[in-house]
């Protein structure tokens, strides 16, 4: 079959389409005759060889992709030859033929094209995770998402409105107004002003119940200083880097507050297969009237990939990227 290959770790001219043996569903997998597929930054971390597969999975980029099942395992007995489904992997989506544990595997709506099913998985799981599983947010809570423009971030804005929850999210000046449409109650501008300044205004200093990060370290102590008594901080990522000069750990305690990181791609295959069920459970329903849309920036055919990967290293994206597999 067709793939994209990494000729060595380095940069996007590393990639290009090659050849690759095509997989064979175990038991309880599907084959997928991908249409669709999108990025993330792991693939740019994996093709720069800084974030390997999990054991045994493919070597593969890919970690999500849209689709029809062209044949089905032993075991399996939810879809069938023929139907349309979409879901996470953990490797191996940057191809023409993609196996997913049938578990794993959504069934696309018909209002949803590929493209648009493909953008769905990696970031509204992982702001699931984020956002009920870890950060038990309730309804008319409060919850400061950053990044509140990227794939994951567009994901969140709209789960936490589904929620029921008042929504603050930290973006650049261009992005500001894309939080807006998708719900966001306060958009932030994190590049002129303070944002724990912005956020304690906001809230008349009563804080945010939840925050939800992708910078880590840079962000730390301002933080702290965002969440109310039992907050909690869930860090998705270290984009500003992983270590803190200085913190008040006092403050941990005095609110009483709560610190988590947290990947989706690390954990089990269990955890994945509960997580994705129960976010399909929640949020199918949303899709199929509409009422939470899959945010998708730009669409590349495969061939130019390492293009894609270009534009999603400059950060100007909002929302997801895809790749139209052919």
């Amino acid at each position: 079959m067709k793939a994209i290959l990494v000729k060595q770790p380095g940069g996007p001219e590393q990639l290009e389409l090659g050849e690759y043996e095509q997989p064979l569903p175990k038991p309880y997998e599907l084959l997928i005759k991908v249409h669709a597929t999108a990025l993330n930054r792991a693939d740019t971390l994996q093709r720069q060889g800084k974030y390997p597969a999990p054991k045994g999975a493919s070597p593969l980029l890919g970690l999500e992709v849209a689709g029809e099942v062209v044949e089905t395992g032993t075991n399996c007995s939810r879809f069938k030859k023929g139907d349309k489904v979409f879901g996470l992997l953990p490797g191996g989506g940057y191809a023409e033929y993609a196996v997913m544990d049938e578990q794993m595997a959504m069934p696309i709506p018909d209002n949803l094209t590929m493209e648009q099913a493909t953008a769905i998985p990696e970031v509204f799981l992982t702001a699931y995770q984020a956002l009920v599983w870890l950060g038990k947010l309730q309804a008319g809570e409060r919850v400061l998402i950053h990044a509140g423009a990227s794939g994951v971030g567009t994901a969140a804005i709209q789960l936490a409105r589904a929620k029921k929850a008042e929504v603050l999210v930290t973006a650049s000046e261009g992005k500001l107004h894309a939080c807006k449409e998708l719900g966001a109650h306060k958009a932030i501008n994190y590049k002129e002003v303070a944002f724990e300044d912005e956020v304690l205004a906001y809230t008349n200093n009563e804080g945010v119940d939840v925050v939800v990060d992708f910078i880590a370290g840079p962000y730390f102590n301002q933080n702290l200083e965002c969440l109310r008594t039992d907050g909690r901080l869930v860090i998705l990522a270290s984009l500003g880097g992983g270590k803190v000069a200085e913190a008040d750990l006092r403050k941990i305690l005095v609110k009483r507050l709560q610190v988590m990181g947290s990947t989706l791609r690390s954990r089990s295959k269990e955890y994945q297969i509960q997580l994705t069920q129960e976010m399909s459970t929640f949020a199918l329903p949303y899709f199929k009237s509409g009422a939470i849309k899959p945010v998708i920036d730009s669409e590349y055919d495969w061939k130019d990939v390492a293009e894609a990967h270009r534009y999603m290293e400059q950060n100007k994206n909002i929302g997801k990227i895809v790749l139209r597999v052919n």
